[in-house]
């Protein structure tokens, strides 16, 4: 009703931007047709080694997964779902053409037969098996008379036809995975040879990081020995003030004196018969759904409620209202509402539990369920009389016989209403009281059932009003947001963060922004705010103030990354820590050349502790953490030798092998052989797909066109 209120006073303003807008859009079709468009129609969205994928064929994939996946995935999600596919079939599609890949008929037959599509009741036959001559029949039946369910089909078919000749690519490297016996007998080895260390570690924490002064030219230096993990996506960093158009305290107040002077009858004047009328407040109305209907944001619901359907906060203050009683004005949520009791069924809902006892032939059975009706009832009886026992625990013997869903939860069904299970068990729980234990059968089977609570149903009826905010705050909102966005563009870019101080905005960073990013922390989706950081014309220190969703938000663009190699600054969150522990391991080790286990230890406060049964293949040792340098030098000393000073993970160690253990003999490794060669089989499908993208050369142009 505010809503509808607020377009009707603004009738003139949105004549005038819809105008506009039509305006808008026919100059844009001039400018954006071919001879002025930066794109035009036919042009790439990627480049995968030379080859363009179409945005148009691109455009129609993203409409199809839109009909697919329908709202629950947002546009830029779509987009980049898609693009992540084609990216693949392109990929794949060039090693299938290198290799001469192809899929004939008879082979997406088999295909089909193995997958999902098997399923299809279309293709099946009258035993519910799939038959390749039912299926090709459908398809020609579909392609006659069901021309929309055909078209539907040929882009099945080309999902079919590309994951068979993924599955044919994938399975001829698979063909080429193996293991020798020696790289089993080395896997057995790893896994089960043996050594007890005595150790002394001084961990690198015992030097503070303010000790170590590291130069720009040392991370340089070390982001050049290190290139790969240095590389990075052309990014933004951003910060902004957020206007929220939220309802104010004198808006709340105001609307909670709305709904409050409903409550009550009010007398008005009618020129039309010269007299006074009494008009029905919510307490005294004799039709409620008109008078909701008339004056509330929700209609009267005449269902009845149990507690648990309820607001939860004011439940128990509702169930405990007579008949013809109100509670309000109260809030839930965004809304002010009163609530008047206007009927109550006692008992009206059950919580009970059961123990199911079905039987080969009942509806829903398990298939693995074999008994017959007979023994299902015999066991059924048997059961009954243990759970009448003093002292039975009946949720346990539900979790140990039941043969329902809810045998995990001892039985519980939760609350119920009239209706809802089938009859005979509907009837046996409304029928009888809190405690009670008896047997009924149903054509899932032979129930046990006991009635846990009973509890009261009621029928509300509710006048809710939504809290928003008022014209006079929405136009404050504007102004205080345009105030802000001139006095931050007018200042210096650096001045951003005390503008905002100034009058008490917070400010809030969101740094790394990629691309193709939608969603901003605080703002939620907003791609355009996305796109406008990354236009060529957006500089550093740039500021603009976006329309969103409930309200406004002034954005500056604080930084620019570009895609390569990082520089030190950008780099130095991540390889300070790792030049620091280099630094401080050269230290540490420097300081304690030559030194006996005791004394390294007393010399760095430390004690010497001891570890047992290290292996290869599990490297870490208890109390330090992973060690695989350590546990490996450990394996390579004799019985007895002590080591030199280790760089390891977490510290600098001295270790001295106390015994080793070698792995008991056994006969062949074939076994351990097989297994790796199943993991490598495993992994083909990622890790080659993996491979072939890293060495791929792809440009990515999405941003062009969304």
């Amino acid at each position: 009703m505010a809503i509808l209120e607020n377009i009707r006073k603004r009738t003139t303003v949105l004549i005038l931007i819809i105008g506009l807008a039509l305006f808008a859009f026919v100059i844009s079709g001039v400018f954006t047709s071919n001879d002025f468009a930066g794109t035009k129609v036919g042009s790439a969205v990627a480049e995968v080694n030379g080859d363009d994928i179409s945005i148009d064929d691109f455009r129609k994939e993203v409409e199809n997964a839109s009909r697919r996946f329908g709202p629950s995935l947002s546009s830029t999600q779509l987009v980049n779902r898609v693009y992540d596919q084609e990216v693949r079939k392109a990929i794949l599609g060039q090693q299938f053409e290198d290799l001469g890949i192809d899929v004939e008929s008879d082979q997406i037959i088999e295909f089909v037969k193995t997958s999902g599509y098997a399923q299809v009741p279309d293709f099946q036959d009258e035993n519910g098996i799939f038959n390749a001559e039912v299926f090709k029949s459908a398809i020609a039946d579909w392609k006659v008379n069901d021309p929309l369910r055909y078209d539907a089909w040929l882009q099945d078919e080309k999902t079919i036809i590309q994951s068979a000749k993924e599955r044919l690519y994938f399975n001829l490297i698979k063909g080429g995975v193996g293991a020798t016996l020696s790289e089993g007998a080395f896997d057995y080895k790893m896994a089960n040879e043996k050594v007890d260390i005595q150790y002394v570690r001084v961990p690198y924490t015992s030097i503070a990081d303010s000790t170590i002064q590291v130069s720009k030219s040392e991370i340089q230096a070390y982001i050049n020995e290190h290139k790969e993990d240095f590389n990075q996506e052309k990014a933004r960093d951003i910060r902004f003030v957020y206007f929220e158009e939220k309802a104010s305290a004198d808006d709340e107040n105001a609307i909670k004196d709305a709904v409050t002077a409903l409550l009550n009858d009010t007398v008005e004047y009618s020129e039309e018969n010269d007299a006074t009328d009494t008009i029905s407040g919510f307490r005294n109305t004799k039709d409620m759904a008109a008078f909701l209907d008339r004056n509330s944001d929700a209609k009267f619901d005449t269902i009845f409620k149990a507690k648990k359907d309820l607001p939860s906060t004011v439940a128990d203050t509702l169930l405990a209202l007579n008949v013809g009683e109100i509670y309000g004005p109260y809030r839930d949520g965004d809304f002010f509402k009163v609530s008047k009791m206007m009927d109550r069924k006692p008992n009206g809902t059950v919580k009970a539990s059961h123990i199911l006892f079905t039987y080969e032939g009942a509806e829903r059975a398990n298939p693995s369920i074999t008994r017959t009706k007979e023994e299902a009832e015999a066991k059924a009886k048997e059961i009954l009389a243990e759970a009448k026992k003093e002292g039975a625990v009946f949720t346990t013997l539900a979790r140990d016989n039941s043969d329902g869903p809810s045998a995990p939860r001892g039985g519980d069904l939760g609350y119920f209403q009239e209706g809802v299970m089938a009859d005979e068990f509907n009837d046996f729980c409304f029928a009888n009281e809190v405690d009670a234990i008896g047997l009924v059968e149903t054509q899932f089977g032979f129930h046990i059932i006991k009635v846990d609570d009973k509890q009261d149903i009621v029928q509300v009826a509710t006048l809710s009003r939504e809290i928003e905010p008022s014209e006079e705050t929405i136009n404050t909102l504007f102004t205080d947001a345009t105030k802000f966005e001139m006095s931050a563009t007018d200042a210096e870019p650096e001045n951003f963060g005390d503008i905002a101080k100034e009058d008490n905005y917070t400010i809030r960073p969101v740094n790394k922004v990629k691309e193709m990013d939608e969603s901003l922390p605080g703002l939620s989706a907003q791609r355009g705010i996305v796109q406008w950081a990354f236009n060529d014309e957006t500089k550093v220190g740039d500021i603009k103030r976006f329309n969103i969703n409930n309200g406004y938000a002034v954005v500056q663009l604080t930084k620019k990354y570009k895609e390569g190699l990082m520089t030190p600054e950008d780099a130095s969150a991540t390889a300070l820590p790792k030049i620091r522990k280099e630094q401080k391991a050269a230290q540490i080790i420097s300081a304690n050349q030559g030194k006996a286990m005791d004394a390294f230890a007393k010399d760095n406060n430390v004690t010497v502790s001891n570890a047992s049964s290290l292996t290869m293949k599990s490297p870490t040792i208890p109390g330090a953490g992973r060690e695989p340098l350590v546990v490996g030098t450990a394996f390579a000393l004799a019985q007895d030798a002590t080591s030199k000073l280790v760089e390891g993970e977490t510290g600098v160690f001295l270790l001295k092998v106390i015994k080793k253990e070698e792995a008991p003999k056994i006969d062949n490794f074939s076994t351990y052989a097989n297994t790796i060669k199943t993991n490598a089989a495993n992994r083909v499908n990622t890790g080659v797909y993996n491979a072939l993208k890293d060495g791929a050369e792809i440009e990515d142009k999405r941003s062009t066109f969304y």
